[in-house]
């Protein structure tokens, strides 16, 4: 049984942290809770503490201060501590004082459960250390990739060397990062970058993986390049990113890769690089021959639109006779009459019968 300490002021986070370790469905932890260091003091000297989590500032005495307590009494103790305060200084406060690992507020719970796994040396469920790459590896073969990193490694003066697949799992590895409490989310993230570098090869149609990925400064300078699809190297350490000494670097890295190439390669687990097929075009559009429109044109009508047609004739020449009948009136009303009874208006206005007068 190993038990674990948590403390804190707030309740709220320690109902997070207590309910987040409860996932890991792991009998062999048992979890106390305080609120504060005299507290959590008078808890340590009930039971034997394996780890402590802490806030760093704490009501009373610090989080340090009751770090360096609870170690006096089980010197083997892990350590973590939670924190709100970001500075690079505080940061390494604490881990020079032999913190297991430090995260920030709001913590990422992968980074925490898998801190807490290693510090108490529990089977690791959330990022399981150097898994072979196949389980059809041969011991010899895994032995050659872990030597070629370590080798590496030291010709480099480099602090850790990671041989990552594409699923964020370490494979080999040598030497630790300088804060490894956030190694879960870094590794996913640069994976993820090396996805997105496959894409960007696919879409630009190349035949070989070349892209690298240098970050400059930090706790160390990064180096990052893929070996194949499915797996990629990450290299950390001081100064491997200078102005002075970047080239020999990355010639290095280059020849380390093609190494690590091969022994995949031996493998068959390297992946390839496929490319999808452009999408078939659309059938054209068939245009009829123009003697098939012509004498589609000239086809005989249906019953139904020959009696519209018809129709339509029949009503347009109504409206022509409507109208010439009105013309042929005004034109004869200018005329003179042809009946010896019948005398036009200028007959009658001179035999006085009507007024010339308007």
């Amino acid at each position: 049984m190993r038990n674990l300490l948590l403390v804190d002021d707030q309740r709220d986070i320690l109902r997070l942290l207590h309910s987040t370790l409860d996932t890991l469905n792991n009998e062999d932890i048992k979890i106390y809770e305080a609120q504060s260091g005299e507290e959590a003091l008078l808890e340590s000297s009930r039971e034997k503490i394996d780890m402590l989590i802490t806030d760093y500032k704490l009501p009373g005495m610090s989080g340090v201060e009751l770090m360096h307590k609870v170690r006096a009494r089980h010197s083997d103790v892990k350590v973590i501590f939670i924190t709100g305060m970001t500075e690079r200084k505080m940061r390494d406060e604490m881990l020079n004082t032999g913190a297991f690992a430090i995260f920030d507020k709001p913590i990422p719970m992968a980074d925490f459960l898998d801190a807490v796994e290693r510090g108490l040396g529990l089977v690791q469920t959330i990022f399981p250390p150097e898994v072979n790459v196949s389980s059809e590896v041969s011991s010899e073969t895994h032995t050659r990739l872990s030597d070629l990193i370590a080798n590496f490694r030291q010709d480099y003066n480099a602090d850790a060397v990671f041989l990552l697949n594409d699923r964020g799992l370490i494979n080999a590895r040598t030497g630790n990062l300088h804060d490894p409490s956030m190694e879960v989310s870094l590794i996913s993230t640069l994976m993820a970058i090396h996805n997105t570098s496959m894409k960007v090869a696919r879409l630009n149609h190349q035949e070989t993986i070349e892209s690298y990925h240098v970050f400059d400064g930090g706790d160390h300078d990064l180096l990052f390049i893929p070996v194949t699809p499915l797996y990629a190297l990450l290299v950390a350490g001081k100064g491997l990113a200078d102005e002075d000494q970047i080239l020999d670097t990355v010639r290095g890295l280059l020849s380390l890769r093609l190494q690590v190439e091969k022994s995949l390669t031996s493998m068959g687990v390297t992946g390839e690089l496929k490319f999808k097929s452009a999408p078939a075009a659309a059938p054209p559009v068939q245009v009829p021959p123009k003697k098939t429109t012509d004498r589609l044109a000239k086809a005989t009508p249906a019953p139904e639109m020959e009696a519209l047609l018809t129709q339509a004739a029949g009503e347009k020449k109504q409206e022509n006779s409507t109208d010439d009948f009105w013309d042929e009136a005004a034109e004869d009303m200018g005329k003179k009459s042809s009946n010896p009874e019948v005398i036009s208006l200028e007959e009658a206005k001179k035999l006085g019968i009507i007024s010339s007068e308007k």
